[in-house]
């Protein structure tokens, strides 16, 4: 754990230090006083992925300092996982060295897990995976109570099914997730509820539409719906919009619909410069819609120029960042025509450099 600076004892004020670090960054804007958001010390991790390195018969898990890729870390324990990880880490390692058909040529090993207790394993391979290596897998699922997948160069081999159902709570809903393999989502369980409940906390229902573009599964857009008449939301990842459907239909909330498009695309969309076919099963024409509140989760990049234009024509913006950075620059853009209503941290990764952050801006008037 050397490698993650792991010391619960300083968790706290690590995350100050990072807040100071943030608000730095963000000097030469009128920000309101932040609200702070801490996490877990330990246990908050619900993904996690490790090299495996082979000794011999024995093999181990891995981690690779900072640009040292030829160095490798032996992990024996890992506490900023969530409990369904951490107490498979051990069996799982055991069950892989005395089982040459699961250990041969094995490489890297990804955990997906919720707070609802579900897992699912992703073996990956430098070689093909035949029929035995499914049998043996087999029993690996019964032996450990999860769900695995087998991949290698050109090659999928799906157990079960390839997703784990989170149940989250947000106002006293517990909303139901599925939550596929290679999707993106929220790696902090406790964080993210707490997100959602920021959000909520500072939006008021509204008789108007929400646009979200970064949709991904829909994390944010279920427990939000119920603030607005419609919500129309994007995401340019097809797995993520078939997840983010199921989950709509599940929750059995009727007035959000989904567009896989790209931020970019929608933007050009929202002008009016190019029509495209995968919003023409939109109940309403774009023009119909009664767009005044813009929500973002964008990647590290931040908001690109086009969208930055976009965001300035809408009464309210709720922006999600991952990266402190791009979010200043982005600000300083928004600047002209907005001004910072709400600013919160939250300590997504404890321990590292890494800050979420979320912003509600209102459009000056």
């Amino acid at each position: 754990m050397s490698l993650l600076n792991f010391q619960p004892e300083h968790c706290e004020s690590l995350f100050a230090e990072k807040a100071e670090a943030a608000l730095a960054r963000l000097s030469g804007l009128c920000l309101p006083v932040p609200d702070l958001f801490n996490s877990a010390p330990s246990g908050y991790r619900l993904r996690a992925e490790f090299r495996v390195w082979h000794t011999g018969d024995d093999l181990h898990y891995v981690m690779f300092p900072v640009g040292e890729p030829r160095n490798p870390q032996i992990v024996t324990e890992f506490p900023i996982a969530g409990p369904r990880i951490t107490a498979t880490l051990s069996p799982l390692i055991e069950h892989l060295r005395l089982t040459p058909e699961l250990r041969n040529k094995l490489f890297q090993i990804e955990f997906l897990s919720t707070l609802s207790g579900e897992l699912l394993i992703t073996l990956i391979y430098h070689r093909p995976l035949e029929p035995r290596w499914e049998v043996e897998a087999i029993q690996l699922t019964e032996s450990l109570n999860c769900k695995i997948i087998g991949r290698s160069r050109k090659q999928k081999i799906v157990l079960t099914n390839n997703w784990v159902e989170e149940v989250l709570e947000a106002e006293g809903r517990r909303l139901r997730y599925r939550q596929p393999e290679q999707c993106f989502t929220q790696p902090n369980g406790g964080i993210n509820q707490k997100m959602m409940g920021w959000l909520l906390e500072h939006t008021s229902t509204q008789g108007t539409d929400l646009l979200e573009l970064y949709c991904g599964i829909g994390n944010f857009t279920l427990p939000l719906a119920n603030r607005f008449r419609n919500v129309l939301a994007t995401e340019l990842s097809k797995p993520a919009t078939e997840a983010a459907r199921w989950n709509t239909e599940a929750n059995q909330i009727e007035n959000i619909e989904l567009a896989r498009l790209s931020a970019e695309d929608m933007t050009s969309a929202m002008a009016g410069e190019r029509q495209y076919r995968r919003l023409a099963h939109l109940k309403s024409d774009l023009a119909d819609y009664q767009f005044e509140t813009l929500l973002v989760d964008p990647p590290r990049a931040g908001l690109d120029a086009q969208t930055l234009a976009l965001a300035s024509r809408f009464a309210r913006v709720l922006y999600i960042s991952c990266n402190p950075e791009t979010l200043a620059d982005n600000l300083n853009t928004l600047s002209a025509t907005h001004e910072i209503d709400r600013l919160a941290f939250f300590d997504q990764f404890p321990y590292t450099r890494h800050l979420e952050c979320g912003v509600i801006l209102l459009r000056r008037s």
